[in-house]
């Protein structure tokens, strides 16, 4: 509806549709890089699933992709109980660590642009400094406990004493040093593809521009998505992409264009590799059981 339809629909033709299954290729190196994090991470808490169960739990947390901040991804969780019976307090705090580790890469990804082209300065150094602070509370043992001592000091919350305590534990080791540094590496490799493919895109429109800016942009729409806590970013992350790209001089149309193939392959590919995997995850082991 912003842009002119026949417009849009001329930019779909000018964009070369053999470059869509590198797109995806890309995209799934994305999650191919995201699952090594995860496999990492059960490893790190001495959780022992086969690779093979590993892969499809990962999956099928990405039909939760739609969810704010990607919480629903929980879901993992749930299914490594169902084949382990590891608690859920135990492997709830991987998905934390998971965000924590894709915001602060982004956030890296979209410093040196935010400079360079002077813009949202404020965003990606406000997030920046916010998970600095959570990193430091997480990392200080102390100060953590004390806190869930005094959260759990409560009626209502004292019976989740102990899972409380375990779920820091499995944060605390996840973001020591080396785990966080080797991890935030995976991420800023995994997060890279899918700003390499947004930069094909735009060559393939016929938009010459550095690989620097696709990266700014994807990144910081991405991070601007994310922190409204809207399911996937929905509108926001778009709405970003489009409004940057007509602010550097693109047309319309082709900003519009450009958004929607981008979203395609990387959120909305993402929801049917999920859809697939909980297909055949249910095939394997039988109906997924969330348990209340």
């Amino acid at each position: 509806f912003y842009a002119d339809f026949d417009s849009v629909m001329e930019s779909f033709e000018n964009f070369n549709w053999l470059l869509f299954p590198l797109l995806l290729i890309l995209s799934f190196l994305n999650y191919i890089s995201r699952f090594a994090k995860w496999h990492y991470y059960l490893r790190l808490l001495h959780i022992s699933i086969h690779l093979k169960d590993s892969l499809a739990i990962f999956f099928s947390g990405l039909i939760m992709s739609v969810t704010p901040g990607k919480m629903g991804e929980l879901l993992k969780s749930y299914l490594v109980k169902q084949i382990s019976g590891e608690p859920i307090s135990k492997t709830a705090p991987i998905i934390l660590a998971e965000r924590i580790t894709d915001f602060i890469s982004l956030i890296f990804l979209a410093l040196i642009g935010a400079y360079v082209f002077d813009y949202g300065k404020i965003i990606v150094v406000g997030t920046g400094i916010f998970f600095a602070l959570l990193l430091y509370f997480l990392s200080h043992k102390t100060l953590a406990l004390k806190l869930i001592k005094f959260f759990t000091s409560f009626k209502l919350t004292a019976r989740f004493s102990d899972n409380f305590q375990e779920a820091y534990n499995s944060a605390y080791i996840m973001l020591r040093p080396k785990p966080l540094f080797l991890m935030l590496v995976v991420s800023l490799i995994s997060w890279f593809f899918e700003c390499y493919g947004f930069y094909l895109i735009l060559n393939s429109i016929g938009i010459e521009v550095t690989l620097l800016w696709p990266t700014f942009v994807y990144a910081f729409s991405t991070i601007a998505g994310a922190i409204t806590m809207l399911p996937a970013g929905l509108g926001v992350t778009e709405g970003s992409l489009t409004f940057l790209m007509i602010d550097y001089g693109i047309s319309k149309n082709v900003a519009v264009t450009s958004t929607f193939i981008l979203r395609v392959v990387t959120l909305w590919f993402a929801v049917l590799c999920g859809m697939i995997s909980v297909f055949l995850y249910q095939k394997r082991f039988g109906k997924i059981i969330v348990e209340k």
